[in-house]
């Protein structure tokens, strides 16, 4: 079991912003994708605490799917699939034999900034693809807003990402919202969180919905 220091401080808010988001559907069993899940640690604490989801967890890399078999042994999660091996930049036909709208809720946690841009349109593209009306993809992390990224802890922390690989780092907002928008989908909240990370709502749009 893989342990990650920034998941054991930062499950418990994003857990409680999940079940605000997802309270008014909670009378209904869900089904909920995690793009990117590392080592498990947080779909196994957000399973026991909705237990009307049903979480598919998924990582491109073997140790990490490994980690997050250990933790559903471990923990003895009942509404936890086991991770299935997906490329977010890959298309969305190609996810784990996914069906068209077949996901409630898909969620990406500390994904988008360690991505390429080309991720970012597969999460959007895909997303916009398998969840259902009114299904809500629901991102975390640490943005730039209109090309300008505060405060400078957060400009450290993107050059740091980009020393890593050139294609990363933090992702625009707006841009985000763009994407979200070409994908029939429509951003509907910015959640504050601790740290300058924030959460993003977006929601599959109804077919005679506007943006």
């Amino acid at each position: 079991m893989l342990l990650s220091p920034l998941a054991e401080r930062n499950w418990e808010d994003l857990c409680l912003v999940l079940e605000e988001v997802l309270d008014d559907q909670s009378h209904r069993q869900l089904f909920a994708l995690e793009l990117g899940s590392g080592t498990g640690q947080h779909v196994i604490r957000f399973a026991p605490k909705m237990p009307f989801v049903t979480w598919q967890p998924s990582d491109v890399n073997e140790e990490s799917r490994d980690s997050i078999k250990a933790y559903i042994a471990a923990t003895h999660a009942k509404n936890v699939l086991q991770p299935v091996h997906l490329d977010a930049s890959e298309p969305w036909e190609k996810w784990a034999g996914l069906s068209n709208n077949s996901c409630d809720v898909v969620v990406a946690i500390n994904l988008l900034q360690y991505s390429s841009f080309k991720t970012a349109q597969g999460v959007f593209n895909g997303a916009g693809k398998i969840l259902r009306q009114n299904g809500l993809l629901i991102t975390y992390g640490v943005y730039a807003i209109n090309g300008i990224i505060t405060p400078s802890s957060n400009e450290h922390l993107d050059a740091e990402i980009r020393q890593k690989n050139p294609e990363w780092g933090l992702p625009d907002i707006d841009v985000l919202r763009q994407l979200a928008y070409g994908n029939e989908m429509r951003m509907e909240r910015i959640i504050e969180m601790e740290e300058f990370y924030k959460c993003l709502i977006f929601r599959k749009l109804e077919k005679n919905q506007t943006a």
